[in-house]
């Protein structure tokens, strides 16, 4: 005889057991009695034909919460409509326990949405609804109407249960459990991907975002190992889950199956056929780009990489990467143009474009290892347009400044983005000058002589990185000339390289990500209109509101600063020797040229702040590190030492606060012995401010 325990522990296992549906062909009857078609009820329960399908054929089964959600409507439609020849005495279909009763509010349900999806159509994959979610509501970014083609957003984050969490709250259910499968899943059935951002673009193919058990699962391995750094390690060719790609033919990039894998195969006609995967485990997500995300739950990963789509591309590879990216897709290479001899539609070049083929950059522009250089002997010097690295000598300290308690540091908001704004840059390829007129309007790279310029010694000098005075000729982009000039100064280049065809090429670009940078701040609750003692107490607790949107704001930072960089990327890995080509100079956007310009823009833009800072105030900086500058202070906040009217309203030409970019925020505070200390040793105070994170690199 069964003890106690045993009968207890088989009701508690009754009781945990989940909601148990009618028998398959039960469940196809009851919607059919009430009218509904496969189509109708996929909609109301944000699924897919061919899932309710299979639901009613007995290949697969729903899960929860949407097993809840159809156990409730099969109930509702059981009461209404009983067997033939049941009667009253049929029985009732089982139901989740619920404290409502079981009513035709479900079939309601359906009605609203009825005309969302036509009778047939596409197969899509099962879609689970989120939980509701008390986080602050976030910003829509302005966009089209929502392509049909691709219902649920541009990417998922799949979970190893097959679970695939997208964007706006949805869960998808993926049957897939190999990579060539998966690839399938996300191009035939998904419903992931996302429209052109330009009429002549092209259509961002669907991410699929992996999680450790995810790839696991598909036969990869959680970790990649290798002496290599993390951007170089690949799966071997003999792998088999590369094997399996292969085997069903489908192909990879050169990059091969890294922690960004682009699995594709040629298109066919204008449709492509291309599925991007990012594995979590292999660190995908830099925490550098993208703090804290890669250790959030996959909806929330899913929330994070969702806005960042929406407002910026979706995800190709790291920020960096993404920055690229976004440049072609918002300026295409090419657009269709009709042959006049045949009438015919052919693909031609697009006006204000890189175009499709790489261009060799003149020599001053280009880096000592590029086959320029090294195969015709130059040695005439390079440009050498980088971010401030500068600190006051410490003798040039007065006691005034000495005896202030604090040093505060500013930053300013993308100012490499802001840089970027109406930035005029050379689109062909570089012409060479003798003696050429000096010409502002004109992108090019000029060697002039500016050393006999005397300007303020305790400011940085405008015309180099490190802030101290040139001593001889040297190469220069076009806007430090043009600020030379500014300043009153003859200016007489030697010689130049400089280019004919011009045109605003990162003008979209900077649009783009500026509105992503700015909407994003709002919904951390820093907006626009703000007075400047709102936005420092705004901006002192807005990476708490949401860490999610915080991680969004942080990718948006890292993808101008790895875009610029990367139009610079330089040859990696040991096996590599001065004079080869590296995979990067196959690209039309390895341009060294236009990231000089963005450069030399704000390193200018920097100066000119410093400048008039001391015409309105007298204050001099102690140090700045590329878009940081820390300044001696009376108190703790920029409000006692930034220069305002006696309208209370700050005064134009100086550093101002705002959330804007090119505008300041407050970004440290010490003590001015620490800060002196620092400068005694050799150390420039606003890197320890900013924690580093300030040189502009040449991404990933």
């Amino acid at each position: 005889m069964a003890s106690e325990e045993e009968l207890f522990a088989s009701v508690d296992a009754l009781l945990n057991e989940g909601p148990q549906l009618p028998p398959p062909a039960e469940r196809a009857r009851l919607r059919e009695a009430a009218g509904i078609t496969q189509a109708r009820l996929a909609t109301a329960l944000k699924t897919t034909t061919q899932s309710v399908k299979n639901w009613e054929n007995g290949r697969s089964e729903p899960k929860p919460p949407r097993l809840d959600a159809y156990q409730r409507l099969l109930n509702g439609w059981a009461a209404k409509h009983p067997a033939a020849g049941a009667g009253s005495a049929t029985a009732p279909v089982p139901r989740a326990a619920s404290s409502e009763p079981a009513t035709s509010k479900a079939e309601t349900a359906v009605a609203p949405q009825a005309s969302a999806v036509p009778a047939a159509g596409p197969t899509r994959p099962a879609i689970r609804p989120a939980v509701p979610s008390r986080r602050p509501a976030v910003r829509k970014a302005a966009q089209p109407a929502v392509d049909p083609r691709f219902p649920h957003g541009p990417l998922a984050v799949l979970d190893g249960d097959g679970s695939a969490y997208g964007t706006d709250g949805i869960v998808l259910d993926c049957p897939a459990t190999t990579v060539p499968e998966l690839v399938e899943w996300a191009l035939r059935e998904s419903g992931l991907g996302a429209a052109k951002l330009n009429r002549y673009g092209k259509d961002s193919d669907p991410l699929i975002v992996l999680t450790a058990a995810a790839a696991v699962k598909l036969g990869l391995p959680e970790r990649l190992e290798g002496h290599e750094q993390r951007r170089s390690l690949r799966l071997p060719e003999d792998h088999p889950v590369v094997k399996e790609v292969a085997k069903a033919k489908w192909q990879l990039t050169q990059r091969g199956f890294g922690p960004w894998a682009r699995v594709y195969r040629k298109a066919q006609g204008r449709e492509r056929q291309c599925v991007q995967l990012a594995v979590l485990s292999w660190d995908a997500l830099d925490e550098r780009s993208w703090p804290g995300v890669a250790e959030m739950g996959s909806a929330d990963i899913a929330r994070v990489l969702g806005v960042y789509a929406s407002r910026v591309i979706t995800p190709r590879g790291s920020t960096a990467v993404s920055g690229l990216e976004l440049m072609t897709a918002l300026r295409p290479p090419t657009k269709a143009v009709q042959d006049p001899e045949t009438g015919n539609w052919v693909s031609g070049h697009n006006t204000g474009s890189l175009g499709t083929e790489p261009m060799d950059p003149a020599p001053p522009e280009a880096t000592p290892e590029h086959p320029v250089v090294v195969n015709s002997g130059w040695t005439r010097g390079f440009l050498n347009e980088e971010a401030y690295q500068w600190v006051r000598p410490v003798d040039m300290l007065s006691d005034e400044e000495c005896t202030l308690p604090f040093a505060v540091g500013l930053d300013l908001n993308t100012a490499f983005l802001a840089a970027a704004a109406r930035l005029v840059v050379g689109l062909s390829a570089p012409d060479h000058f003798r003696a050429p007129q000096f010409n502002p309007k004109i992108p090019g790279s000029w060697l002039a002589d500016l050393s006999p310029i005397e300007l303020d010694p305790c400011l940085p000098s405008p015309f180099s990185p490190d802030g101290t005075r040139p001593t001889g000729p040297a190469w220069y982009q076009t806007h430090t000339l043009a600020y030379a000039q500014e300043l009153g100064h003859d200016v007489h280049p030697i010689e130049a390289y400089l280019r004919r065809e011009t045109g605003a090429y990162l003008d979209p670009w900077h649009d783009r990500l500026k509105n992503a940078y700015v909407d994003t701040l709002a919904d951390l609750g820093v907006a626009k209109g703000l007075s400047d003692a709102e936005f420092l107490a705004a901006m002192e607790h807005h990476k708490e509101k949401d860490a999610a949107l915080a991680a969004v704001l942080s990718a948006i930072k890292a993808t101008v600063k790895g875009g610029v960089g990367k139009l610079r990327e330089r040859p990696q890995g040991k096996s590599y020797r001065e004079g080869e080509t590296w995979p990067a100079l196959s690209r039309p956007t390895w341009r060294p040229d236009i990231r000089a310009a963005v450069i030399s823009k704000a390193r200018v833009n920097m100066h000119r702040k410093l400048n008039n800072m001391v015409k309105m105030t007298g204050l001099y900086p102690l140090a700045v590190l590329s878009d940081c500058v820390v300044y001696p202070s009376p108190g703790e906040s920029p409000l006692d030492f930034l220069p305002y009217a006696a309208s209370g309203k700050p005064q134009p030409g100086g550093f101002r606060l705002g959330p804007t970019p090119g505008l300041a925020k407050l970004e440290g505070v010490q003590s001015m012995l620490w800060a002196v200390d620092l400068m005694e040793k050799g150390l420039n105070p606003a890197r320890h401010i900013k924690g580093g994170d300030a040189v502009l690199d040449e991404g990933e």
